[in-house]
This record gives C-alpha cells, sequence and structure tokens, in this order.
C-alpha cells in the first residue's frame, strides 16, 4: 500500500441500500445478497472491520464504483444473527468516517482502500459553540414535538450530549429523512457547517412532518364521519328489522342503489337524498311513508337525463307522411312547414299544432306520425271529463292518495324528457268549484 497515504486501509466493502450508518452509532440492517455476505464473513475472518457505504440507485442490485458514494464509514462487527438461509442480521458499530480511494470488484466480494476522514473542530469562541449546541437542542426538540413514536432514549442522548459533532451525527442517523439528505450529513467533515446542514434538514422535516400530520387527521377526521354514519345506518337496519322485519332495511338500501345510479343533476339528487332519509325514519306502516314512497318511486321512473334525438329530414319525413296519412295534402303541408321552420331556426321550443275535426278522422294517427317524423317519442294525454285542476299538476303530497299529474305521467309514460305529447279531446275540457284545469294546462 506504498501509493496510500500511511493511515490507508484494505478493507471488505459493503454496500447498503436506503441506509447510512454514522460514527459512533449502533446500527442494525440485514443482509440478503452474495457478495454482501461474503465480504461480511471475510470481515468476520480478519479484525471484523468492514467499510460501509451507501449506494446511489437503491434499486441497482449490482453496484459498481460509480453507483456507490465515495464517503461511507468503517465498522465494526458487533452481532451476527443468522435468520433464513438466504438473510444475515447484522449488527454493527460505527468507528470513523472514511473516504474510498480504489476500488475493486471481486470475484467474491467487493474490496476498497480507505483512508480516514479527520473532522475539523469549531475553532470559534465558546460562545459561538454553546449557541451552536443550543440551537441544535432547541431544533431538534421542535421537530421531536411533532414527530410520533420517537424514542425517550434519544431524547434524553441528544437533551444531555455536549459534543457538537457526534450530536449532528446521532440526530441525522435517528431521523427518518431521505438517505442522500443524511449522506450529505455525514460527508461533511466540517462539523460546522455539519451543524448547520442538520438545522436546515431539521427544519425542513418538521414542515413536512407537520402538512403529513395535518393531511392525515383531515382524513382520519373524514374516515371517522364516514364510519360514524356507517354505523348508524346499520343501527337503524337492525332496529328495523326488529320492528318490521328485513323489508325496510332493504327498500332504504334499494332506493339509496337506485339514487347512485340515476342520471340527473346534483341538487335533484341532494332533494332525493334528503327524502329517502325521511323515509328511514318513518315506522313502515305509516302514511306518510306511503306518500314518500310514491314521491320517490316517481321520482326516481322520471327520465332526467333521457332525450332522443331529434332529427328534420324532411324527404323522409314526406315519406312517413305519405305512408300514414292518406290524402289530407293541406295537412301534411302544414306539417311539412313546421318541420321546415324547426330545421331552419333550431331553437324553437314549445311549438302547438291545433288538431281540428270530427270524431274518427285520424288526428290522434296524425299526432304519431309527427312524431316518428322527429325521431321523438311519443305520449297521449287525455282531457275529456277532466274538471280538476289537481289531474294536471298534480296533487299535494300532503294528501292521502296524491299522485302526480298527467304531465309528468307523460314523462314516465314516454322515457324521455322531450318526447312529443298529444294533448286529446282538449275541447272537452270542463271547470266546477275545483278549479278551472284550462288554466292550469296553459301554465304547463
Amino acid at each position: 500500500m506504498s501509493e496510500f497515504n500511511e493511515t490507508a486501509v484494505r478493507l471488505p466493502l459493503l454496500a447498503l441500500r436506503g441506509l447510512v450508518v454514522f460514527p459512533k452509532t449502533v446500527a442494525s440492517f440485514d443482509v440478503a445478497r452474495k457478495k454482501s455476505s461474503n465480504a461480511l464473513k471475510a470481515a468476520m475472518d480478519r479484525d471484523q472491520l468492514l467499510f460501509v457505504a451507501t449506494q446511489k440507485d437503491f434499486y441497482k442490485e449490482e453496484p459498481d464504483e460509480k453507483d456507490l458514494y465515495e464517503i461511507g464509514t468503517v465498522v465494526r462487527i458487533k452481532q451476527v444473527l443468522k435468520v433464513s438461509d438466504n438473510v444475515i442480521k447484522v449488527l454493527v458499530e460505527g468507528l470513523y468516517r472514511a473516504k474510498r480511494l480504489t476500488f475493486k470488484n471481486g470475484t467474491h466480494y467487493l474490496v476498497a482502500d480507505v483512508l480516514k476522514c479527520e473532522e475539523k473542530e469549531i475553532t470559534n469562541r465558546e460562545v459561538y459553540k454553546e449557541s451552536l449546541l443550543r440551537r441544535i437542542k432547541t431544533r431538534f426538540k421542535s421537530y421531536a414535538a411533532v414527530l410520533p413514536n420517537i424514542a425517550p432514549d434519544v431524547l434524553m442522548t441528544v437533551e444531555n450530549g455536549s459534543d457538537i459533532g457526534f450530536l449532528c451525527d446521532y440526530i441525522a442517523y435517528n431521523v427518518p429523512a431521505p438517505f442522500d439528505d443524511k449522506q450529505y450529513v455525514l460527508e461533511q467533515t466540517s462539523v460546522s457547517k455539519r451543524a448547520k446542514i442538520l438545522l436546515q434538514m431539521l427544519q425542513k422535516e418538521r414542515e413536512i412532518t407537520e402538512i403529513d400530520r395535518k393531511i392525515n387527521e383531515k382524513t382520519r377526521a373524514a374516515l371517522d364521519e364516514a364510519q360514524k354514519q356507517y354505523y348508524l345506518r346499520e343501527q337503524m337496519k337492525v332496529i328495523s328489522t326488529e320492528l318490521y322485519g328485513d323489508d325496510s332495511a332493504d327498500e332504504i338500501d334499494e332506493y339509496y342503489a337506485k339514487l347512485n345510479k340515476l342520471e340527473a343533476e346534483s341538487e335533484v339528487k341532494d332533494a332525493i337524498s334528503i327524502h329517502i332519509s325521511k323515509l328511514s325514519k318513518m315506522p313502515q306502516g305509516s302514511h306518510e311513508g306511503t306518500v314518500e314512497r310514491n314521491y320517490l318511486d316517481m321520482c326516481l321512473a322520471l327520465p332526467w337525463k333521457k332525450s332522443t334525438p331529434v332529427f328534420s329530414d324532411l324527404v323522409k319525413a314526406e315519406k312517413i307522411l305519405n305512408r300514414d296519412i292518406y290524402g289530407m295534402q293541406k295537412v301534411k303541408e302544414r306539417i311539412l312547414e313546421l318541420l321546415s321552420v324547426f330545421k331552419l331556426s333550431g331553437e324553437i321550443k314549445g311549438q302547438i299544432i291545433c288538431l281540428v275535426g270530427p270524431p274518427g278522422v285520424g288526428k290522434t294517427s296524425i299526432g304519431k306520425t309527427i312524431a316518428e317524423c322527429m325521431g321523438r317519442k311519443f305520449a297521449r294525454i287525455s282531457l275529456g271529463g277532466v274538471h280538476d285542476e289537481a289531474e294536471i299538476r298534480g296533487h299535494r303530497k300532503t294528501y292521502i292518495g296524491a299522485m302526480p299529474g298527467k304531465i309528468i305521467n307523460a314523462l314516465k309514460q314516454a322515457g324521455s324528457s322531450n318526447p312529443l305529447i298529444l294533448l286529446d279531446e282538449v275541447d272537452k275540457l270542463g271547470s266546477d268549484y275545483k278549479g278551472d284545469p284550462s288554466s292550469a294546462l296553459l301554465e304547463v
């Protein structure tokens, strides 16, 4: 070894993944790779000294010279325990920093010539050392306050320590920081610079830990609330089952399942969810429960976002009209005019056609044909003899036997939100003391 400084030594090299060993600290790690096991055995056969260096890429299986940091630690092997056929657990004690001078990738294990790194002590006044020591302890206490499950012996060692260099190494080893940050601390031979880097690392780790803690608290609160709601719902199911059998709980679950599948605006879903919640709190046989069930059944059956694509192919429409309607040229021409205007504007809404004629001439059939020409669903509402405006607008939900109006029923029957609705026998509407259905129809 004449080409090296007289203090350089040749030692077996063991590559560590995701771990940095510091001087004057005791570290434990598992050895599984073949070359690492051989390096361990070679060190045990000699004086139990080993050079450990961290590899830059955690996933590198066979690290080479460029894959390892130059600065590592010379350690003494304290204990070796065979865990399984391929895994050995090792306990080592860090002795001193060392720089790798040469690297040899042997057949059985890695070998390196290493030179001890001499530490540059702080030469400032004692008051500066005391100030730096206090800052390190204060910053570590501040960090330990937000770090969960920190070992009491670590706190005690830091509190009673007076060697700044040792404290920097000890704290850096026990802080759950990334291994490359720890490696940066290990590479500092100047105690003063090492302390400043450690203070920055502690500040960064404290901020990261606080952010993680806040995120975890919010996540836990959300989970706790969800678990609370689930627990209460399960309790209500059990109570409902005991009182009324299994049907009530299953019914509420079925309503929620239908609501999740419903294609509607969020405001509509929120309103329906409120009514399902009301129903879940009602006794099984109450009259109000029956009203809520009818209301929910109708709301969940309506085509909120289901619509048919409307087209205005005049040539095809004319063929359909000639196919279904014999004669009536003026009627067919008027329908084609209406479809032409609809095609040209595209913005017209609520178009109304009034079909007049004696019974049996085909007014209802013409309505079906127009719906086919436009590609819309068809629904028919018979208004003959209707004298109650509630049949048009729907009954108040508070009434027993309350039902929706004929318009809403037509939408449900058509299964589309843009059907063509035929108001049949509109001239037969009657009015009495209950109201005027024609006025309600005008509003619709």
